[in-house]
């Protein structure tokens, strides 16, 4: 019974921080967070030597559900190299026209936190580095010239466009999937195993 409540009360700090570091940033107080998710202070530092530790967890949970939302799964997989890409940008605009959208959750810690060393930007780095080595891969399946190069002009257009669409400055509706379309016919990046088609000259 203790090993349950201890895990209801761990599920529920975790919970308690993915909603509020998200929606109010990570200068959130530790009593805040607690009385949140109705737990004591004491039985937070039982499990956590403190917020750091609680919002690094609390992202690397959110992590397996943020990859599977984003990345295309087995049904998408047909479509090639540039599909699976663009799938991408797809689900980022999808994401933005939600009401509760306010970036990406990762860049988020990133900015505010401005400390590499911090448990919570390591964890959000890997999450920037996975999604920029899907990049990568993708490029080089789909033969673009530089799929470095490529791999980094996506991570600039999906970071870029979530920061201003989360700050409801920007809305994306197709605005992405047109960018990065571009980036892709410029790079070379195959469709369905051809090069992209150019217009009249």
């Amino acid at each position: 019974m203790a090993t349950t409540d201890k895990a209801s009360t761990r599920d529920r700090l975790l919970d308690a921080a993915a909603e509020l570091f998200y929606r109010e940033g990570v200068s959130l107080g530790v009593e805040a967070l607690c009385r949140s998710a109705g737990v004591s202070k004491r039985s937070m530092y039982q499990l956590f030597a403190g917020k750091d530790e609680v919002l690094a967890a609390s992202l690397a949970r959110r992590l397996p559900e943020y990859e599977e939302r984003l990345v295309p799964g087995p049904q998408e997989e047909a479509g090639g190299p540039r599909a699976r890409i663009l799938h991408v940008f797809e689900q980022l605009e999808k994401a933005s026209a939600e009401p509760g959208y306010l970036g990406c959750p990762f860049l988020a810690a990133l900015v505010e936190l401005k400390a590499p060393e911090h448990p919570a930007s390591v964890v959000a780095h890997g999450a920037k580095e996975r999604l920029l080595g899907f990049f990568r891969t993708q490029a080089e399946e789909g033969g673009a010239r530089d799929p470095e190069l490529l791999a980094r002009q996506l991570m600039l257009v999906f970071d870029g466009a979530g920061a201003r669409a989360g700050a409801r400055i920007e809305t994306l509706d197709g605005l992405t999937t047109t960018t990065v379309t571009a980036l892709l016919d410029a790079s070379g990046t195959l469709v369905n195993g051809r090069p992209p088609r150019r217009g009249p000259r």
